[in-house]
């Protein structure tokens, strides 16, 4: 056997020895990759991170049926007294009433693009159909009480605007109250506190101009 023939006959073995190489490599690689998917679902890394956000954004701003509610029987309610205190311009004599009436407007017409947008982003109707829970216990006022305001002017506009506000601001005081105890949402509960805050001291103030008379 000569030289060359023996040298042909042990090329084979380096292909051999390379492929070897590459497939320890391969494993290596595969040992990789199964230790970074175990680091995943470690404590501590990005994994549980986004499941916690995950978590915690689906929890905000979520709903029962008592702030439902609130909204739909809110938004009537601030739409009356804004009826209501639109009737002061022209017709009122008292400085401090006026101011209430601008107080209210203030206040009630931008509450009320807020309830419309929540009720729009839970998906529900503005309204309750015939409002079985809404009654003059909540201090809305009758087409006929709204009427005989609108008739009268001065003193007497004062003293009627007064007695009428007071009513329904107690009305929507009640409806508040329950919305602190039986309400979920955040932002509704805290609509909830502002209403009690602002609409008291606003019947003290409206008590004080009745004393008068």
């Amino acid at each position: 056997m000569t030289a060359f023939t023996r040298t042909l006959r042990r090329r084979p073995t380096r292909p051999i020895a390379a492929l070897g190489v590459i497939a320890a490599g391969a494993l290596i690689l595969s040992a990789c990759g199964s230790n970074s998917d175990d680091m995943g679902g470690m404590p501590g890394m990005d994994h549980g991170s986004s499941t916690s956000s995950a978590t915690s954004t689906s929890t905000t701003g979520t709903y029962d049926e008592a702030d439902v509610k609130f909204a739909q029987m809110m938004i009537p309610h601030h739409e009356q007294a804004l009826e209501m205190a639109k009737l002061a311009d022209g017709r009122a004599s008292d400085s401090a009433i006026k101011n209430i009436a601008a107080k209210i407007e203030k206040a009630q017409d931008p509450e009320i693009t807020t309830l419309k947008g929540w009720l729009q982003s839970w998906a529900k109707p503005e309204a309750m159909g015939d409002m079985p829970g809404m009654s003059m216990g909540e201090g809305m006022m009758s087409d006929k009480d709204v009427k005989e305001l609108k008739s009268m002017e001065g003193a007497e506009f004062d003293k009627m605007f007064a007695q009428m506000m007071i009513q329904h601001h107690n009305g929507a005081i009640t409806m508040a109250k329950h919305e602190q105890k039986k309400g979920h949402n955040a932002d509704a509960k805290k609509m909830a506190g502002d209403i009690v805050t602002g609409q008291s001291a606003e019947v003290k103030q409206l008590q004080s101009i009745l004393d008068r008379f």
